[in-house]
């Protein structure tokens, strides 16, 4: 009987054995539904406002390369929509974004490895709004584009050598400056998101061939 608990111990929390050397390849997809939390403020003339706190959609495919055991350099691509009411108003805000990443991955003895990153680049921001007022109504499209930036951490299951399930939190900030009317306006857009979703970690070739 101990020998039958400790093979299941061993099974549950042993060697990950998961491909994070150098030479492997990880692609992932995570997702956000219903836990982000957007805070946007826009200052204008030393005056700032603050906009709504919605809720969101998000998907952030991946991929990445071990340019050494445990690090993975790679690319992320982002896209985020939401849907808004506030004061009469209604707004859809779709964003998308490029961004070269870093992930560090702790594999260690246990199937549960937990990994951070960051990462920064290009983000492009659209927003349609529709108004009504005083029975009169009206709508307005807005694209912006600027500099993003993120930071992310989190803990990865390997359900097998190869497929990891993933849970985490990401902080994302896009900025923007522009100028209307000879009158500066910044942008700033902060997210902060729990996600799930999966990783496959691919072996180099080189070291299937040793095996």
């Amino acid at each position: 009987m101990k020998k039958l608990l400790l093979a299941g111990a061993v099974a549950f929390f042993g060697l990950s054995n998961a491909q994070m050397t150098k030479g492997d390849w990880v692609i992932s997809g995570n997702t956000g539904l219903g836990f982000n939390s957007v805070d946007s403020t826009i200052k204008a003339n030393g005056e700032s406002v603050d906009g709504p706190k919605v809720s969101t959609f998000s998907v952030t495919p991946s991929v990445g390369y071990f340019v050494i055991n445990k690090l993975a350099v790679g690319i992320d691509l982002g896209f985020t929509s939401a849907t808004t009411k506030y004061e009469g108003s209604k707004s859809t805000i779709t964003s998308f974004s490029v961004m070269p990443t870093a992930t560090y991955y702790f594999a260690n003895d246990s199937k549960f490895v937990p990994f951070l990153g960051a990462g920064i680049g290009y983000a492009s921001n659209k927003s349609k709004g529709e108004t009504e007022f005083m029975g009169i109504s009206g709508s307005d499209e807005i694209t912006t584009d600027g500099l993003a930036w993120k930071v992310k951490g989190g803990v990865t299951y390997m359900a097998t050598q190869s497929l990891g399930i993933n849970l985490g939190v990401s902080y994302d900030q896009f900025s923007n400056k522009e100028t209307y009317n000879n009158v500066d306006v910044k942008t700033h857009v902060n997210t902060f998101g729990v996600n799930v979703g999966f990783s496959y970690f691919i072996k180099a070739k080189s070291q299937k061939s040793d095996k």
